[in-house]
């Protein structure tokens, strides 16, 4: 039978697109050169954006100084003859590890000043030798202080780095033969800095204008002690260009190396800045070395870890010979679509000429090889002697710098404005009332048009010579847009106020994407020039072996079991219901240290969470939980699942290590079902600037306070906010596995607690929830939402953000979330104790409900000493020391961990400041009880909540009424498990 012409054309057509596709797979481009030029900004207007700076930044700062000159003279301040140190131990110290001379430790508390002579007037930067000492694992931070006052913002916060390294040098691996994360140790060493902004938006070092005669410098701790040997003014001498460079090689004789290749693999960094960068395991492509079809390896470094300016890994060489070579780097940047991701380069700690202050690393979907030069046929040459060196690679901001800081400060400029309009308007306006806000905001037009044209600017310098619009402009252009609509039709304003809101939110979130730099690193290649180089890609036979092996490989590997190799009677199985980071570094941590020291084998496995309650039910449970919620250990204590931990001898010293607020939801009928994990309680978070400087009003230290602050803030259509959930570790809303049980409501149990009030009576076989106290307070609390309208659900992150709610309680954690989600807010904002109420000696209460996660132990664990054994080492001081810091080593400080371990909690990186509002809080923690049956209240609470606000129901009436449903659900609970009951 013949087949069709039209068949047989589209089978021609189609072996033909296979084997073009193979040719492509296995040629394309062999590499590509790192061009100092490329996506090159406009840069007239790069330079005017200099001229855009908020109030009290650098930028301001330094703007009237731009002329003045930059003397050749530097000024050493000897650091053992500080003038004062107020609440510092200042130590000096002799021939400090292995300096000559004498050297200052400065502790984590106080301020140290020092007095010194200019002989000439100037702009001058401060260069500082420092040695780390051992802390609590973070970057160092100082306030900066000249003749007595901050310079600028930025100044609160001078960042010193630490320097790390992988604790071994080859990776170990699981039994399941897959590689281990390395666990990162500090490397303490003598470091040299010009003081310079951390956030990257500034990249020069920053210059101080000191006029000739006496000043003082001080610093101020903000976290972590350091040793200071010297502190110098000085003006360094500027870096030459290659062409500079290139031409003393000749005048040298320098000679190209010869058949010279050496292969750095990227994992196996010497130093890196942050205990982030970690070596990862990347399996998007079977050229990446090393490489497994199943199991993990790490074949790669940097990645999503490596994107923030400042951060930099630095590798070392072993030159063969003297001469010069090019540098090439095997590259994954599929994360920046039309963008290059910037680094500046290091060799030896020195910048090697100018151009290397920006070598770009552009997109591309696929592993590409870099070559750094000035464009295709001519890569940098670098000099570099026989024996050991040490290349850098820095994240830098390059050209965007400029625009992120324009953007940041239009960001503020616009929130202000946002501020201004809903003072008038309200957040919901009246949709057929002229506001007439031309009038009342004259300069709001203005200001309109003004960010409307910084925003189409910096989207047409973002576009590039192509001139096509992408994601990275969509957000600027969008924005623009409705600003220039809103300036031309200012009666459209308040209708438009809501969107408004969200556009510029979506600016912030612009500003936190683009701001990040991530690269991952294959290796590092230093040879001969113009050498003929690997090819980045695999062959598409390369891809299609490798994808079949792992598509059979992938039901026989299970990654989420951690099981030991010893799986006999003493052996404990432990559940953990979080995330694999999580999992994998307490597996580290037992393997390291619980199982060497106490023989004891334990085998994890990462579960979901919901999976606990059936598996126990099917009694397939495992031993040991981990990160369980606190509602669990009584609900499941009651069923006789749960093992009674006062049982063992030594359980009052292990508990001894908590608070006794924390211990009070694992109480049940005499004995305890739980060691508690974290424990999180509600703090008050402010805005500085809307506030204080803004409001001029103070921060309320009681109830009063906060009903005397409400009506201005109303005035102005701002809020304050009141809890209506407890927070996750990352800040985020507890999320509960079932749809019935609630945590009782963070807001009525501050208020409830202050006066004395409690949630059961009889030994919880009745809800005090009618009690006339608990009605008082639930009407307190209700009252702010009916008389003072303060939103019933808000996103208290984004909603501080732009100042609309300036002042609000949360738990503590939301600390973690905004130090990340809102950069453009930092030094903006603080947190205090909250609000309290006065009593007749004038002492504030200040008591706080508590929520928080526990470790259990079930019932048929058949070898309890040992199980018991590993709950006493898991929630000991220095395990929780270590998983705390390990978690924001991986995570940033996103993830600081809220141990419930008070000894552990105080060890972790807190800035001492904070720290100390975070213990004032900490003694006024009270624990919610669990009971039989109590896992009601919390819903009922909050049907009566709405009961109340929403459809204007009596306070009182409705609480009685929510009361009955929770004593009947406690009293069939009680009957069910045989306890007594009120009948």
């Amino acid at each position: 039978m013949r087949r069709s012409y039209p068949k047989v054309v589209f089978m021609l057509m189609t072996c033909l697109a296979i084997v073009c596709s193979s040719f492509w797979w296995v040629g394309g481009e062999r590499s590509q050169t790192a061009l100092a030029e490329e996506n090159k900004a406009d840069m007239t207007f790069l330079t005017s954006l200099l001229d855009t700076n908020k109030k009290g930044s650098y930028g301001s700062y330094a703007a009237p100084y731009k002329q003045m000159t930059r003397p050749r003279v530097d000024t050493l301040i000897p650091v053992e003859d500080f003038s004062k140190a107020e609440g510092m131990n200042a130590t000096v110290l002799d021939n400090y590890e292995g300096t000559i001379g004498k050297s200052v430790l400065t502790s984590d508390l106080g301020s140290i000043e020092w007095k010194f002579s200019v002989e000439q007037d100037g702009l001058y930067n401060i260069a500082m030798h420092y040695f780390t000492v051992k802390g609590r694992d973070s970057d160092i931070e100082r306030e900066l202080r000249i003749d007595g006052r901050i310079p600028f913002n930025e100044a609160r916060s001078i960042t010193f780095q630490r320097v790390w390294k992988d604790e071994r040098t080859q990776f170990e691996r699981d039994q399941r033969d897959n590689d281990l994360v390395p666990m990162q140790v500090e490397v303490p060493m003598w470091q040299d800095v010009l003081l310079k902004d951390a956030t990257g938006y500034y990249e020069e070092p920053y210059l101080f204008y000191f006029s000739k005669g006496e000043h003082t410098l001080s610093f101020t701790s903000v976290k972590e002690p350091l040793v200071i040997h010297s502190i110098t003014l000085t003006n360094p001498q500027t870096t030459p260009s290659y062409e500079t460079i290139a031409s003393t090689y000749k005048q040298k004789g320098y000679q190209p190396a010869k058949q010279i290749m050496m292969k750095i693999q990227g994992e196996h960094a010497l130093y890196k800045s942050s205990p982030t960068l970690l070596p990862y395991n990347d399996h998007s492509s079977p050229a990446v070395e090393p490489y497994h079809v199943s199991k993990l390896r790490n074949n790669a470094m940097g990645g999503w870890a490596w994107r923030l300016p400042g951060q930099w890994i630095e590798w070392e060489l072993d030159i063969p010979e003297d001469g010069l070579y090019q540098i090439a780097v095997k590259n994954h940047q599929n994360y920046l679509r039309g963008m290059a991701a910037m680094r500046t380069l290091y060799i030896d700690g020195q910048l090697p000429f100018q151009e290397a202050q920006h070598v770009p690393f552009p997109y591309n979907s696929d592993w590409q090889m870099t070559v750094i030069g000035s464009d295709q046929e001519n890569p940098y040459l670098f000099y570099l002697t026989k024996g050991k060196h040490k290349v850098r690679f820095e994240v830098t901001l390059g050209d965007l710098a400029p625009i992120l800081n324009a953007v940041e400060s239009s960001i503020l400029d616009l929130n202000a404005m946002y501020r201004k309009i809903i003072s008038f308007t309200g957040t919901v306006p009246d949709s057929f009332r002229d506001y007439q806000l031309e009038q009342r905001i004259p300069e709001m037009t203005e200001e309109f048009r003004k960010q409307s044209d910084l925003l189409k600017r910096i989207a047409k310098t973002l576009t590039g010579p192509g001139g096509k619009n992408d994601d990275r402009t969509a957000m600027l252009n969008t924005l623009a847009h409705q600003l220039d609509d809103m300036a031309d039709r200012p009666e459209t304003v308040p209708s438009r106020v809501d969107q408004f809101k969200t556009n510029v939110g979506s600016l912030g979130a612009w500003l936190l994407s683009v701001n990040e730099q991530p690269l991952a690193v294959d290796y590092l290649i230093v040879s001969s020039p113009q050498a003929e180089l690997p090819h980045p890609e695999a062959t598409g036979w390369e891809k299609i072996k490798s994808g079949t092996m792992s598509f059979f490989a992938s039901f026989f590997e299970n990654y989420d079991e951690f099981a030991s190799d010893d799986e006999g009677d003493k052996s404990v199985t432990v559940w953990i219901t979080s995330a694999r980071d999580q999992a994998q570094t307490i597996k580290k941590l037992i393997d390291d240290n619980f199982t060497p020291q106490s023989g004891i084998p334990i085998n994890i496995k990462l579960v979901s969470a919901d999976i606990l309650l059936p598996s126990t039910v099917a009694g397939q449970g495992p031993d040991v939980a981990l990160q369980v919620g606190n509602d669990l250990p009584v609900n499941y204590a009651t069923r006789n699942a749960m093992q009674d931990l006062t049982v063992f001898p030594d359980f009052n010293e292990v508990k001894s290590r908590f608070s006794d607020s924390s211990m009070v939801p694992l109480a049940y009928s005499g004995g305890y079902y739980a060691l508690p994990e974290t424990q999180t309680f509600p703090v008050m978070f402010y805005r500085k600037d809307v506030l204080e400087d803004e409001l001029h009003m103070k921060v309320p230290q009681t109830w009063d306070d906060v009903y005397e602050m409400l009506p201005y803030l109303q005035k102005n259509n701002l809020e304050f906010g009141l809890p209506q959930r407890t927070l996750n570790t990352f800040g985020n809303d507890t999320v509960t596995t079932d749809i019935i049980t609630m945590a009782p409501n963070p807001a009525l149990m501050m208020f409830l607690y202050q006066h004395d009030g409690q949630l059961y009576r009889n030994d919880g076989m009745k809800s005090d929830l009618d009690s006339e106290t608990a009605i008082k307070q639930f009407k307190q609390w209700t009252d702010f939402y009916v008389n003072y309208k303060i939103p019933i659900a808000m996103d208290f992150a984004n909603r501080f953000r732009t100042g609309e709610m300036p002042i609000g309680i949360v738990d503590y954690t939301m600390y973690n979330k905004l130090s990340v989600f809102a950069p453009e807010i930092k030094g903006l904002w603080d947190f205090a104790p909250v609000p309290g109420t006065k009593t007749a000696d004038g002492t504030i209460r200040r008591e706080v409900g508590s929520g928080g996660s526990a470790t259990v132990m079930f019932k048929k664990t058949k070898n309890k000493d040992a199980a018991w054994q590993f709950m006493k080492w898991w929630t000991s001081k220095e395990t929780q020391i270590a998983f705390g810091r390990q978690m924001e080593i991986r995570m940033g400080s996103s993830a600081r961990f809220p141990t419930a371990n008070l000894e552990a909690l105080s060890a972790l990186p807190w800035p001492s400041k904070d720290f100390s509002i975070l213990k004032e809080q900490m003694k006024w923690v009270k624990g919610n009880p669990e009971v039989p049956g109590g896992y009601l209240t919390g819903r009922n609470i909050d049907n009566a909540f709405r009961r109340v606000v929403v459809q204007g129901e009596d306070p009182r009436e409705t609480m009685e009424y929510y009361v009955r449903y929770i004593n009947e659900e406690i009293t069939i609970k009680r009957k069910e498990f045989n306890l007594p009951y009120e009948k």
